[in-house]
């Protein structure tokens, strides 16, 4: 349950010396009313805040990566974030709506379905250590496959992650579909959907499938963790920049909450224990982020043929 728990403390008239100064206390605690009605006071300890997690890679993983930060903003902001991991992709918006989600690091599929379905607000995305705010979307094979471009992949079998992300689905269907695939099952043996970036990569790696979908930061991580990645894969097509995970929040939650949370995120890389948090988090700090941002996106959808408003999708 969320909680904003707000406390005033008024001077009343008695105390005052003079009935002008009276008046003027009164008037002021009046003003102060009307402040937090409209929403402009600063939040209290016990804010919660439920945030949704994209399951990008293997859960225990997102969920260490992400525990810094809660205990971050919980110690400098007083709000209490409890994370929740969602078991796919798509998920993400029926969560969102049906538990109340408060917000979510949305990925930029996702990011850009709440805004247009939901009215999500992006607030922030992180910078990571490569400098990058951004990510592209891969699609790879491995080298000894003989796959050189979309012809070559014609009856074999392809693993896309979910049919709610950019890198994993919707940048591949695009470029499929600009090369005339326009219906995935006829042209392929197989395919399927892996659920996680990282189970792509080891399917692909391990010759369980011909093709693979992914996003360039998960590759990069698993590479660091396997070289057998660099060695034995070869990106075909790499898709325009979009944003990293952002956290976008719902339309109506709290002003003073939504500002207290920006400003703890957007000022951590100015403290040691904001700089450790992120050194955990794989950051450098994080930056303001819109729904402009978002505009890549909207465009590769296009390709994609997929409208964002009425977009269904169930995964096989």
């Amino acid at each position: 349950m969320r909680r904003l728990q707000l406390a005033i403390t008024a001077i009343g008239a008695s105390h005052c010396a003079t009935p002008l100064r009276a008046r003027g206390a009164r008037m002021v605690f009046l003003l102060t009313l009307a402040l937090l009605a409209a929403g402009f006071a600063a939040p209290a300890a016990s804010t919660e805040l439920t945030i949704g997690l994209i399951p990008e890679q293997n859960v225990f993983r997102q969920m260490n990566r992400y525990k810094p930060i809660a205990e971050y903003i919980e110690g400098v902001a007083g709000i209490e974030i409890k994370f929740t991991i969602l078991p796919r992709y798509g998920n993400i918006i029926e969560r969102y709506t049906a538990e109340h989600l408060d917000g979510a690091f949305w990925g930029s599929f996702t990011g850009a379905l709440a805004i247009r379905k939901l009215g999500v607000e992006p607030i922030v995305r992180p910078l990571w250590e490569d400098g990058s705010s951004s990510y592209h979307g891969h699609v790879f094979v491995r080298k000894d496959s003989n796959i050189k471009n979309v012809s070559d992949m014609r009856g074999k079998s392809i693993a896309f992650v979910d049919r709610a992300t950019t890198a994993g689905y919707v940048f591949p269907m695009a470029y499929l579909k600009e090369h005339g695939v326009n219906e995935v099952a006829g042209y392929f043996k197989e395919h399927y959907f892996a659920g996680s970036h990282d189970a792509t990569i080891t399917a692909v790696l391990d010759g369980k499938v011909a093709i693979g979908c992914a996003k360039n930061t998960i590759y990069g991580l698993v590479a660091e963790r396997n070289p057998r990645v660099l060695n034995e894969l070869v990106i075909l097509a790499e898709s325009p920049a979009v944003p990293s995970n952002a956290l976008g929040l719902r339309s109506d939650l709290e002003p003073a909450v939504r500002s207290a949370l920006a400003t703890a995120l957007l000022g951590m890389n100015e403290s040691n224990a904001g700089q450790a948090a992120l050194r955990r988090f794989g950051a450098i700090r994080f930056i303001e982020t819109g729904t402009k941002d978002y505009a890549p996106v909207f465009r590769i959808a296009e390709r994609a043929g997929i409208d964002l408003k009425t977009y269904q999708y169930v995964n096989d």
